[in-house]
This record gives C-alpha cells, sequence and structure tokens, in this order.
C-alpha cells in the first residue's frame, strides 16, 4: 500500500489568479477525462479554495491524453500489468494560494508510478498555467547600485554568442567545421596548428566573451536583483493586442520604464496607473509580484560549499530561464544567470542549479569538452581521414553523436556533484520540472524518449535527470561522480528501449 502523497507547488502568479489555476487544472485536465475523473467539487472555505477529485482506472478505463488540442497531452497514466483489471483509485485534493497544496490518498493497490504520474500531471497543468500568465506579464528588473537596463530584444552579436557559447556544443561544431574546410584551403596542413590554437584562446577568454553576454555585474556591494511583475488580464491584454500589434506589451512597458526606473524610481502601481489606465488597464495590487533574489548570498553559499572562490557573477536581462558556467580554470570562472531564472525558481532551487554550474567548474569540463572537440579534429584529419573521404556525411553523424553522447556525463556528474555538495538532489530535480517541463512532456511519449537520447544535445534528457536525482540515496558517498555518471548514462540509454 502507497502512503499517501503531499507536496507544494511554489507559484509566481499574483494573488489575483489563485483560483484560475484550480479553474485551468479543471477545465484542461479533469473535466476531459469525466470517465477517469469523478466526484470533482471546487469550494472555498475561509479565503482558501479547494478543487477535489477522484481518480479511478481500470482495465476498462484507462486515462489517455492523446489529444492534440490539450496542452497536457501525454502518453497514459497505466497501472502495472498485475493490477489490471482490479479497481482502484485516488482521491485528490488541490489548494490555491501562494503555496499550490496537493494532497493524493490512494485506496487500494495504487502503482508508486501511477501515483507519481498523477502528481507530475499537476505540476506541469500549474507550469502550463504560468506560462499562459508570462505572455501577458510586465517584467521589470534592476540591480541596485548600477546602471538600469530595459529588457530589450537581444542584438545580432548577442544572439551569436548566446548561440555559440551556450550548452549547445553543435553550433560551436558546425563553425569549427566550416572554419577547419577554409583554413585547409589557404594554409594546407599548417591549418592544423591555427585552428587548434584558436579553440586553446576562446576557451582561455571564455570567461570574458561570456560576461559581455549579461547586464548587471554582481559583487558583494551590489547583491540582489529586484524583481516587478505586473499580471495582467489575459482576455483583456488579447483584446489589447489585436488592436495594438504584437509588440504592445513592449510598448507599454518602454512608457513605464521611462517614468520609474529611467529616473531612478520602482515602478509602482501609483506610477504606472496612469500609463496603465490609458491602455484600458488598472493596477490593481493583486495583479502585482514583487521579488528581492540575493544572488550574490546564493552564488557564493554554493562556492563555499564547493571550497572554490566566488566566481564573476553575470546577470542578463532575458526571461529565458537559463544559467550556465565558464573559465579556463575554477579560479577565473564566471556564472551567467538570467532574470527568468530568478523569477521562476526559490532560492534553494537557484542554489542547487548554481550547484550543477559549480559541479561545471570544479571539474574543468570546458577545458575537457575543448580536448573531446580538439582530439576528435586531429583524429579526422589522421587515422580517421579515409573514413572521412569515403562518407563524409555519415562520420559526421557517427562523430558528432558520438561527442555529444559523452559530453552527456559531464552534465550527469555535474548533477551528481550539485547534489552530493549542495545535498539537495530533490531540489534540483524540481528545479529541472519547473524549467524543462516543455521537454518533459514530450519525453513522457515513449517514441520521443528515445529520441531524445539520440538529440546532439550535451545534457541528457531531463526524464532521466529528474528520475535519477529522485532515486539517490547517500550521494556523499559516491567516490568517482563521473564513472557513476557515465554508468548511469549508459544505462538510461538502454532503458529507453524498453519502454
Amino acid at each position: 500500500m502507497i502512503n499517501p502523497q503531499k507536496f507544494i507547488i511554489e507559484t509566481e502568479v499574483s494573488p489575483a489568479y489563485y483560483n484560475q489555476i484550480l479553474d485551468f487544472i479543471y477545465k484542461y485536465y479533469l473535466f476531459p477525462h469525466a470517465d477517469t475523473f469523478t466526484n470533482i467539487k471546487k469550494r472555498s472555505k475561509n479565503d482558501k479554495t479547494k478543487l477535489s477529485f477522484v481518480f479511478k482506472v481500470n482495465n476498462e478505463n484507462l486515462l489517455s491524453l492523446e489529444d492534440e488540442d490539450n496542452p497536457l497531452r501525454d502518453d497514459s497514466i497505466m497501472p502495472n500489468n498485475h493490477l489490471m483489471g482490479k479497481p482502484y483509485s485516488i482521491y485528490g485534493e488541490i489548494e490555491s494560494g501562494d503555496q499550490i497544496k496537493v494532497n493524493l490518498t490512494p485506496s487500494g493497490e495504487i502503482s508508486k508510478e501511477v501515483m507519481g504520474r498523477l502528481a507530475e500531471d499537476i505540476f506541469v497543468a500549474v507550469q502550463i498555467y504560468e506560462e499562459n500568465i508570462r505572455q501577458s506579464t510586465l517584467y521589470f528588473s534592476w540591480v541596485e547600485g548600477q546602471d538600469i537596463i530595459p529588457e530589450k530584444p537581444p542584438s545580432v552579436r548577442k544572439k551569436a554568442s548566446k548561440k555559440l557559447f551556450g550548452s549547445s556544443m553543435l553550433p560551436i561544431y558546425v563553425l569549427f567545421f566550416g572554419i577547419n574546410i577554409i583554413l585547409f584551403i589557404f594554409l594546407g596542413f599548417y591549418a592544423v596548428i591555427f585552428i587548434i590554437l584558436i579553440q586553446v584562446i576562446i576557451v582561455l577568454l571564455s570567461d570574458k566573451i561570456y560576461s559581455r553576454m549579461g547586464e548587471w555585474k554582481i559583487t558583494s556591494e551590489n547583491s540582489e536583483v529586484h524583481i516587478i511583475q505586473f499580471q495582467l488580464p489575459e482576455d483583456e491584454y488579447r483584446f489589447f493586442k489585436n488592436n495594438l500589434g504584437e509588440n504592445a506589451l513592449m510598448k507599454i512597458k518602454k512608457e513605464i520604464y521611462d517614468v520609474s526606473l529611467a529616473i531612478g524610481a520602482a515602478p509602482t502601481c501609483e506610477i504606472s496607473e496612469n500609463i496603465l489606465s490609458k491602455y484600458g488597464f488598472d493596477c490593481n495590487p493583486s495583479q502585482r509580484r514583487s521579488r528581492v533574489v540575493n544572488v550574490y548570498n546564493i552564488v557564493k553559499k554554493a562556492a563555499d560549499s564547493f571550497g572554490l572562490p566566488v566566481p564573476k557573477i553575470i546577470v542578463s536581462n532575458n526571461m529565458l530561464p537559463n544559467a550556465a558556467a565558464t573559465g579556463p580554470s575554477p579560479e577565473r570562472g564566471l556564472i551567467l544567470i538570467t532574470t527568468g531564472l530568478l523569477v521562476q525558481l526559490d532560492d534553494e532551487e537557484i542554489l542547487a542549479v548554481i550547484g550543477h554550474e559549480m559541479g561545471h567548474l570544479i571539474g574543468r569540463d570546458p577545458i575537457i569538452l575543448l580536448s573531446l572537440i580538439s582530439g576528435e579534429f586531429i583524429l579526422r584529419l589522421t587515422i580517421l581521414l579515409p573514413l572521412v573521404i569515403i562518407s563524409p556525411l555519415i562520420y559526421i553523424i557517427v562523430a558528432m553523436g558520438l561527442i555529444f553522447f559523452v559530453a552527456k556525463f559531464f552534465e550527469a556528474r555535474a548533477d551528481l556533484l550539485s547534489a552530493k555538495v549542495i545535498g539537495k538532489p530533490e531540489v534540483l530535480a524540481q528545479a529541472l520540472r519547473k524549467i524543462g517541463y516543455k521537454k518533459l512532456q514530450f519525453e513522457r511519449m515513449s517514441s520521443y524518449r528515445i529520441f531524445s537520447w539520440a538529440l546532439w544535445d550535451p545534457h541528457p534528457p531531463i526524464y532521466f535527470r529528474i528520475k535519477r536525482l529522485e532515486n539517490l540515496k547517500n550521494p556523499q558517498k559516491i567516490e568517482n561522480p563521473l564513472l557513476e555518471s557515465a554508468k548511469d548514462v549508459f544505462k538510461g540509454f538502454i532503458d529507453s528501449f524498453k519502454g
């Protein structure tokens, strides 16, 4: 018998939308499957609203979310084979608020997998709703003591930099492959020395390259990032956008910025009211959220845990949730964090993510990945040259596949090091769910799950990383994190073929 499962989902939405989260779950998850979810009730008491249901499944009544139009599209929640034909149920209760409280109570023989899948469905539903809210939200961010810089579309230089030096190695490989051809035309075999030299210079200067990708440098004196959100009603915003165009949100934001942050004032409701009312909106305090994140303290805590000096910290005013680490050595490390990550994660989750990035620094992963690329390049021009000449396309596919697969060992090791040193693998798993829930939806389909391992991406699939972190027992006792990670990646890849 599985014990009741209780968990909390932190939400970034303002109080005005707490109850709408429950309406969304009902409309897009419970109601479309009325034969599976029964006794659905919504009730309010003492300023708290609860949504309850009974989830029933047997061999005649299996939940399926295959509808193309359903935002929670999924394969299915299936019982273990030995339970087929035996009816069972789960009583669920979801309470709205700043923290969404979920309580799942099983009745009968319930498998751990079914309970986990139902819990994950609810979590994903909340993330989808939050993503909808973000589409009509005005975000303002600033760092005290530094220039106020509005969020704006990235320049061509920044777009190129992020593609070349972001988490994916594909653009780097393609760029170097093109440069190889050009240099060989003009320099012949001397191009080998020249190309390897370029790669070394890029790694040695990687911290300086990354520092140009952000707007603010975080220091102990200027340690906090301030974030204010105005979450406009979706239906009103949609009407507004249809009349004024796709750039409506940026237009409002620019006008509020000019009368607030541009002159050193916070964008309060009092300051923003005139501009919002001009476009038909009210500045309702219940639709506003504010947050202050002490980024320096979080990074310092992670660095101290790893026994490393505090790296340079750069914040990019970009709403895509992301963090990255680079540098030629741990002593010259740099951490890049986006405001999107600070919005979507709480402090504990940010710490776990920074722990992952510290794992890259202490493992000297930038140097190792450079060595992988350089080693393949040398082999391509020497021992493997006949194969390249015979079939260059097949060679590229195989070579890149192997490089990206090996790179997954180091990403898995960074997860393990965060769990081992920071000590909260379940928190890192929750952070990955939040920032990677879209990939997670696709990976729950067995056909895509196999495909996700073959992608030219250094990261293992999200589902694998989450499951691995949640199943970790005593990570502090693991003596060789890289070897353990390589074994786990191989096992995860083989298991993906088993369904």
